[in-house]
């Protein structure tokens, strides 16, 4: 029996290896198929036994979060790799944006579940993804109001409203997010930015 001091146990690779594929698969049926997704069909996909799942997941919601938390997890790796490179100066949010909307128009199954499961939680997204995710917002933020591309009041909350709309959006296929991005983006940046984009015929 080990001592309250003790280290907690590292999950076995098996139990890892497990929990892994449960997830990639969900992620694949959710993509497809929304909330209809149950345990049991994706115990079947991943083959294992659904007591594997209900270890791992003891419900749909707590699958779909997981799948959420994931999704959250890799935006993030996106905007530290690719929206802070030099190349993006200046135009590190947009990236972001688009990067987000080209994500949720792959998945928009998964999006709807994860809707759908918050929907009946009353619960909005939490966790530390969404912590790590908000920090490195902040930063993209920063970097485009230093290179003076971004109107300077613009925070973490309004990135979250446009991506709720361009999630709105693509859930219900009621227009084109890209022609959305651009608009919503355009109420973003400073006008001597919006000036040069029309000068050499650019659009965001």
């Amino acid at each position: 029996m080990s001592s309250p001091s003790s280290p907690p146990r590292k999950p076995r690779a098996d139990a890892s290896r497990n929990r892994d594929r449960i997830l990639e698969v969900a992620r694949n049926l959710f993509t497809q198929r929304g909330s209809q997704v149950q345990l049991p069909e994706v115990a079947r996909a991943a083959g294992v036994g659904i007591g594997t799942v209900y270890r791992h997941f003891p419900t749909q919601a707590d699958l779909i979060e997981a799948a959420a938390a994931q999704r959250f997890a890799e935006i993030e790796e996106y905007a530290r790799t690719r929206c802070l490179d030099p190349a993006e100066s200046g135009r590190a949010v947009l990236t972001y944006l688009t990067h987000v909307g080209e994500t949720l128009a792959a998945d928009s199954g998964l999006s709807a579940a994860i809707e759908a499961a918050r929907h009946s939680r009353g619960s909005e997204p939490r966790g530390v993804a969404m912590d790590r995710l908000a920090e490195i917002l902040t930063t993209l933020i920063e970097s485009d109001k230093a290179a003076a591309t971004v109107r300077p009041d613009l925070t973490v909350a309004d990135v979250y409203m446009i991506v709720g709309a361009l999630s709105a959006t693509i859930r219900s296929e009621s227009g084109d997010w890209r022609r959305l991005l651009t608009l919503l983006y355009d109420g973003l940046t400073t006008e001597g930015f919006r000036t040069e984009y029309r000068r050499v015929g650019q659009t965001p």
